[in-house]
C-alpha cells in the first residue's frame, strides 16, 4: 500500500460526466457494434456486449475507453511483423485517475443463491461509477470521489445481475435508476476479451501502486498488447486475456522524481519477477485450485517495461515479451 499523499484530491475531472458522451455514442451505435440494449422497468439501462448477442471487437475498444472515464485512448493496430496480427494500444495523460480511479476492476458485487434466484452471483465492477460509490479503500488513498448525475459500470459477467445487485449499485452510487447504465461483457465474447486486454496500462499502474511508487510522480503512460481470439470456454478465455498482458504487454511510463526511484520501478515491474512466470495463466490458476490469492501477486504485471524520468531525460528498460509462448498457446499448428 502506498504511503504517499492523495494524488487526486484536487482533480477537476468528473469521469462519469466525461464518459456519458461515449456511453451515448455506444447506445446510438448498438446495432453496428452488435450490442443489445435493454431498459429495465425501473429505468436502468443494460448493454449486452456478448451474452445473447455476438458483440464486436469495436465495441470492446469503445468499452475500454469508457472504462477509463474518457481519460484514455484505446485503439486497434495491425502488426503482422510482430508475430501476431492485431494489437490493442492504450494511452493516457491522466493515468492514475483513468486506470486506478476508473478502469481497475475493484468493486466486489455479489448475491447469494437465494437473492440471485438459485445461483450465486459475483462480479467485479469497473469503470467510472466506482468513483461515485467509493466502496474501496483505494479511493481514500487517491483522495478522489466523483459527483455526477449519470453513472456507468462495466461487469465481466455471462448473465444479467440480479435486482439486489442493481439496487446496491444504485444506492451506493446515489443514482436514480434512469441515470445508471450497466455494460455486460463476458470474457468469452469479442467485446469482453478486448476490453480486458485494454487494461494493460492499468495493470502496470496497479503494480506500481503495490510497489509503493509515488503515484503523483507518474505523469503519463502508454501500452500495447496482442489481442487473442476469445474462447467459448470461460477458463481458457480468461487465461488468454491474462497471458496477453503477462507475456505480451509492453508499457512505457513517463515519471518525475529521482532517477533511483525510476530505475527501481523499471526493474521491479515486469511479470518475469514472479515465481509463477513462464506458464499459461489457465494452467497456473488450475494448479492453485482456482484461488487467485494463491498466485504470486508479482505475476500480475506487463511483460516489458520502459520507465522514462522527465526530470533527467533518462530511461530504463526491463523484461521482454514472449511471443513464442503466446503463439504456442493461441495458434493451431498443422501436424
Amino acid at each position: 500500500m502506498s504511503e504517499h499523499a492523495p494524488v487526486l484530491a484536487d482533480s477537476p475531472f468528473s469521469i462519469n460526466t466525461l464518459a456519458a458522451a461515449q456511453v451515448d455514442d455506444l447506445l446510438a451505435r448498438a446495432d453496428a457494434f452488435g450490442l443489445a440494449i435493454e431498459r429495465l422497468d425501473s429505468g436502468v439501462t443494460l448493454i449486452d456486449g456478448g451474452i445473447d448477442v455476438r458483440g464486436s471487437t469495436a465495441a470492446g475498444v469503445a468499452v475500454g475507453a469508457i472504462c477509463m472515464g474518457s481519460l484514455g485512448e484505446v485503439r486497434l493496430s495491425v502488426r503482422p511483423e510482430a508475430d501476431w496480427p492485431t494489437w490493442i494500444e492504450v494511452a493516457s495523460a491522466q493515468p492514475v485517475l483513468a486506470c486506478l480511479g476508473s478502469q481497475y476492476a475493484g468493486w466486489s458485487l455479489s448475491a447469494s443463491k437465494e437473492e440471485a434466484g438459485g445461483r450465486k452471483f459475483f462480479s467485479l465492477g469497473s469503470g467510472p461509477a466506482r468513483a461515485l460509490a467509493c466502496r474501496e479503500d483505494l479511493f481514500a488513498e487517491l483522495g478522489y470521489r466523483d459527483r455526477a448525475e449519470r453513472g456507468v459500470l462495466v461487469l465481466e459477467v455471462d448473465r444479467r445481475p440480479p435486482q439486489v445487485v442493481i439496487d446496491k449499485i444504485l444506492r451506493d452510487c446515489g443514482l436514480a435508476p434512469e441515470a445508471l447504465t450497466l455494460i455486460l461483457t463476458p470474457t468469452t465474447s469479442l467485446a469482453g476479451s478486448t476490453q480486458v486486454v485494454a487494461r494493460v496500462l492499468e495493470v502496470a499502474m496497479h503494480k506500481a501502486h503495490d510497489l509503493g511508487f509515488a503515484l503523483g510522480d507518474i505523469v503519463e503512460g502508454s501500452a500495447c498488447a496482442p489481442l487473442p481470439a476469445p474462447s467459448p470456454d470461460g477458463g481458457i478465455a480468461m487465461g488468454r486475456t491474462n497471458d496477453a498482458i503477462l507475456y505480451g504487454g509492453r508499457v512505457q511510463l513517463a515519471v518525475s522524481g529521482s532517477d533511483e526511484a525510476a530505475q527501481r520501478l523499471a526493474k521491479a515491474l515486469p511479470s518475469s519477477n514472479s515465481r509463477d512466470y513462464g506458464r499459461s495463466f489457465a494452467d497456473i490458476f488450475r494448479d492453485y485450485e482456482y484461488d487467485f490469492y494463491k498466485i504470486d501477486p508479482a505475476l500480475f504485471a506487463p511483460a516489458e517495461v520502459w520507465v522514462s524520468n522527465l526530470d533527467s531525460g533518462r530511461s530504463w528498460h526491463a523484461g521482454a515479451i514472449d511471443m513464442a509462448l503466446l503463439r504456442s498457446l493461441w495458434l493451431e499448428v498443422d501436424a
